[in-house]
């Protein structure tokens, strides 16, 4: 790890110096994430094995969407699609660092960090960078397996694609910044998956990720539209779904502007929370 003295060198110099040894962690911590098998197998692989279980046990329900006569309409899989790839981003993020994070304040990683010159900024660009590799790499395999494999056709369109680049790396970065925020609350690392794994379950239920959201009550979709991951979804919806399935969201429209803006709060919520709430070592120890 790069030595920095804060207390010398000019502003920008020192914030260069924390942009480098930030930028130098985003790989170590993105090896230390691979080597994790909880780490591969309930954030990294999971909405793999989600959509194929969808695809399977619900294909023979036909097509949704599909007229009365049963043209029309997509599959299981092609409707799931993006809510897997959201909860992705989630999983990714939130869940991901929420329970890293506090793994190393319990088992005194964090101590021992704080007690070098390593800033704040720097770890948590390490952190947030591993999320922003690892869930490309995870979006991009996803979206090849279900169309290699499962069959389910892609957008045609430059300007789709460009939708799904800004959604993706906005909801991913939101995603880390709450993860890092929602480490505060576990009180061990022992705890943290008690704590952080019931949260992101909820909000998958109500966010559209398992269950198809124009089916769900009303009250339910109000209720989900507080939180980011509902957003993430209904912008990958309007990516990959054709364009008559916008009549099956809450207002009739994609809502680009609204996705936009609640991830931005989100993001904003989630930075100053995290910039309250980290410290190296617990007040209480």
């Amino acid at each position: 790890m790069s030595r920095i003295d804060a207390n010398t060198g000019s502003a920008p110099a020192r914030l260069g110096q924390f942009l480098r040894v930030g930028l130098s962690r985003i790989g170590y911590e993105t090896r230390i994430y691979f080597r994790s098998a909880d780490s591969i197998f309930f954030t990294f692989l999971f909405p793999f094995i989600m959509l194929v279980i969808f695809t399977a046990a619900f294909e023979a329900r036909g097509k949704i969407g599909a007229a009365p006569d049963g043209t029309g309409g997509i599959s299981v899989g092609a409707y799931y699609l993006p809510g897997m790839l959201a909860a992705g981003m989630l999983l990714s993020g939130v869940q991901n660092l929420a329970v890293d994070i506090a793994g190393e304040k319990s088992d005194g990683t964090l101590k021992r960090l704080g007690g070098t010159p390593l800033s704040p900024l720097s770890y948590f660009i390490g952190k947030i960078g591993q999320v922003l590799v690892t869930g490309i790499v995870q979006a991009a395999l996803l979206i090849l397996v279900a169309h290699s494999i499962l069959g389910i056709a892609l957008p045609d369109e430059a300007g789709k694609w460009l939708t799904f680049a800004w959604v993706f790396l906005f909801g991913v970065i939101t995603s880390a910044f709450l993860g890092i925020s929602l480490s505060a609350l576990p009180r061990s690392g022992r705890s943290a998956t008690a704590v952080v794994i019931p949260v992101v379950l909820v909000l998958q239920f109500i966010s559209g990720v398992y269950l198809e959201f124009y089916k769900l009550p009303e009250w339910m979709q109000t209720a989900a539209s507080v939180f980011p991951l509902k957003w993430m979804a209904q912008g990958l919806r309007g990516v990959f779904l054709p364009e008559n399935f916008v009549n099956l969201e809450q207002n009739g429209s994609w809502d680009f502007q609204l996705v936009a803006l609640n991830l931005a709060i989100w993001l904003l919520v989630g930075l100053g929370v995290s910039r309250l709430t980290f410290r190296w070592i617990r007040k209480n120890t």
